[in-house]
């Protein structure tokens, strides 16, 4: 129904542009208009990459462009999108361009932050996340905050990590990301009861846990000596995730 709506609102005001001024054949958009169009194909873009339907989503990010070019969020999605894909280089151009347009966009520069943390230019992408920081009106600064934590821990900067996951989870009590990341802190410091506790409470909001978050519940428990919860996750790691890398890491017994 969402979609329906902002279709049809697209076609309403592809009307009212082909009314105007300018040439026969030729319709002539404002720049407001031009950039209310190409933010709601965007918006329909980001919904189509939300269900992963990315050959729609780059359709939509293309007639978004094609009315405004210089529309900064439509290279932000499209890098998303691109980055599914694994399209890095693609990816990498949008998220630049997107911030050459807006550099104020905070959205960009997390998403920028953890493309480059994900791809091994960890120091680079704690500068992204900050840069996001520094905007008073970002929305969501807890997201920031909490991929800050994780890329910072990447860096070896365990204290920085730490103080950024609490903070995210100040601003957010429960954020599932923040909880998994001082989880995953605790155990690599050596507080396995503290690590335990974090795991608890961020599987309470977390039913389908992946391979990565699986193989470090089994470790969590090895240490606390819990062979009874250490099997049940091993077990479920071996058989939703037989091929899994951590699932080999379990069978070696690491």
């Amino acid at each position: 129904m969402k979609v329906f709506k902002l279709v049809l609102i697209v076609a309403m005001l592809a009307g009212c542009a082909s009314s105007g001024g300018g040439s026969a054949g030729t319709p002539q958009l404002s720049p407001s208009r031009a950039q209310a169009i190409a933010k709601i194909h965007t918006e329909l873009a980001a919904s189509y990459y939300e269900r992963s339907q990315y050959s729609v989503a780059l359709q939509e990010i293309g007639v978004a462009l094609q009315v405004d070019s210089e529309y900064a969020p439509a290279f932000n999605v499209r890098a998303l999108i691109r980055m599914a894909l694994r399209e890095d280089e693609q990816a990498d151009a949008d998220f630049r361009r997107s911030i050459y347009l807006d550099s104020t966009n905070s959205e960009t520069r997390n998403n920028y932050g953890w493309f480059l943390c994900q791809h091994g230019r960890v120091k680079d992408s704690l500068n992204q996340f900050q840069e996001a920081l520094k905007n008073p009106l970002y929305p969501t600064p807890e997201t920031a905050y909490a991929n800050l934590g994780v890329c910072s821990k990447k860096a070896g900067l365990m204290k920085e990590a730490e103080n950024n996951l609490q903070r995210a989870l100040i601003l957010r009590p429960g954020m599932s990301a923040a909880l998994f990341g001082l989880a995953d802190w605790s155990y690599d410091s050596g507080d396995y009861a503290g690590a335990k506790s974090y795991f608890l409470r961020f599987s309470q909001d977390a039913p389908d846990l992946t391979a990565e978050q699986l193989w470090l519940a089994v470790r969590i428990e090895r240490k606390m000596h819990d062979r009874n919860s250490e099997a049940s996750y091993a077990l479920q790691l071996r058989k939703r995730f037989p091929d899994a890398r951590e699932t080999q890491l379990l069978s070696q017994g690491e």
